[in-house]
């Protein structure tokens, strides 16, 4: 929170505030021109809680109900022929494999599995290695030497073959059956969004005791198995061709509507979507290169902020770094639908005279004319705001009165609309105030009256370092 004070694009505050400023004085703020004072405030605070503040925050059980242990799983990984293994021996391997806690517990050579190999023997292309591995650990363990979720290579197999694949998905359309399965009634369905999920076999699943092999996953359902987590035991079977067993835990990759069909027909209870994430180079290098790009143009003043990103975001759709859909979804709509009915209301604030009469009566009873004093009383009331109200909102709202407050005096609005920006983005005192504070109240298992403990004395740190910076960096 403390670390988005620092640009334009930080937190939405910054934007709102540089709007304001367009609107009364022709021109917004630049990309960096909160950072000196943001820059301060923010290495201060984060030193306050690193030496003092952690200490009065509350010791509280965790709740643990969103995340869970499977165990460990055990997958494929081929190594292909631009892989880092090629050469290496497999106590080389192993050495690297602990380094992301997995380690390879068998390997297999021109079909033939060899359940305890030789420490001596070298890694070959095309060579699979049997991997045992924690979820979390698993891309780490696949990055570290280039490792490909893939037990065979697709164009090997045909359609029909009974050696269904696991752990590449087609390139073309999938095909999957009807509900009812019925031969002749295919329906192709093609889905951009692919995605990894965790699903526990049910006592009563039909695919107990058949295995990714007989029920043709991929053909059928357009999807892979990619590991299965069972209890801690091994098994000697290859992974296309393991027998079942309810309770296995399936680590399964596909569109999540394939995912939803199969876990329905089979028997399955999807556990959680996991965040995992395999290694693509040419989506990291497209999206970085977006992002530079999209905060130089910003920085520089070749376009506005918003036209600026609005660009990178249709980068990312058109060369497909991210899905259409993903995009919808990380769009906080209720924020986007508040503060299209607040600005409004801003406005009619600022053309009413409302906010000039809202501040001269605050000039005149609490900061009796002075200017210093009226601007710890815009800081101080827009931080109370915004420990109860969505941070934008309370931005919305208070910059009119910030302006009519420095019309009222004759000064310059920038420190006042900086003190804004500030006490919007400091909302420490409640889980509410921010979608942050929000975030940690259930894993950390704390209470609503918990943060202030930590959020008072930030709080107060945060007004007697920036009205100075302010004073210091944008003149009364």
């Amino acid at each position: 929170i403390l670390g988005g004070m620092t640009t334009l694009i930080g937190t939405p505050p910054n934007l709102i505030v540089s709007g304001f400023r367009a609107e009364a004085t022709g021109s917004s703020f630049a990309m960096f021109d909160f950072a000196p004072v943001g820059l301060v405030v923010a290495l201060l605070g984060v030193i306050f809680i690193s030496v003092i503040g952690w200490r009065l925050v509350p010791s509280r059980q965790r709740s643990d109900a969103s995340d869970f242990d499977t165990g460990m799983y055990l997958t494929e990984a081929r190594v292909t022929e631009k892989s880092k293994a090629i050469g290496k021996t497999l106590g080389e391997i192993e050495a690297a494999m602990e380094e992301a806690d997995a380690q390879v517990v068998g390997m297999i050579r021109d079909e033939i599995r060899i359940p305890a190999p030789s420490s001596l023997r070298k890694i070959r292309a095309h060579d699979i290695l049997v991997i045992e591995a924690e979820p979390k650990s698993l891309t780490a363990a696949l990055s570290a030497l280039e490792l490909r979720l893939e037990e065979d290579r697709p164009e090997e197999l045909g359609e029909d073959d009974n050696s269904d694949t696991v752990g590449s998905m087609p390139s073309a359309p999938s095909v999957m059956l009807d509900p009812e399965g019925a031969p002749g009634a295919k329906r192709a369905v093609q889905s951009d969004e692919i995605v990894l999920m965790e699903l526990t076999v049910l006592p009563d699943s039909q695919l107990t005791g058949r295995s990714a092999m007989d029920i043709r996953l991929r053909t059928r359902y357009g999807i892979n198995l990619l590991a299965i987590s069972r209890q801690g035991r091994r098994s000697m079977a290859r992974l296309r061709s393991m027998q079942l067993r309810s309770g296995d835990v399936l680590l399964m990759q596909g569109p999540p509507e394939f995912l939803a069909d199969f876990a329905q027909q089979m028997g399955c209870v999807p556990l959680a979507e996991r965040s995992l994430r395999l290694p693509n180079k040419r989506d990291a290098l497209l999206s970085s290169l977006i992002m530079a790009l999209a905060v130089a143009g910003a920085a520089f003043g070749l376009v506005p902020a918003a036209v600026s990103f609005a660009a990178g975001v249709l980068a990312t759709m058109a060369l497909r770094v991210v899905p259409p859909r993903k995009i919808y979804d990380a769009v906080d709509w209720p924020v986007i639908v508040l503060l299209a009915a607040l600005i409004p209301v801003a406005g009619a604030m600022a053309t009413t005279g409302t906010a000039d009469l809202l501040a001269k009566s605050l000039l005149e009873n609490v900061a009796q004319g002075s200017p210093v004093i009226a601007l710890i009383l815009i800081l101080v009331v827009t931080m109370t705001l915004s420990d109860f109200m969505n941070n934008a909102a309370t931005a919305a709202v208070m910059c009119p009165i910030a302006i009519g407050a420095a019309s009222q005096l004759g000064l310059s609005a920038d420190p006042f609309l900086m003190a804004v920006a500030v006490g919007a983005s400091c909302a420490f005192l409640t889980p509410i105030g921010h979608q942050n504070n929000t975030l940690i109240l259930g894993p950390g298992g704390f209470n609503f009256g918990d943060y202030w403990r930590l959020g008072l004395p930030l709080e107060i740190l945060v007004v007697a370092v920036s009205i100075p910076m302010i004073l210091l960096v944008w003149p009364l």
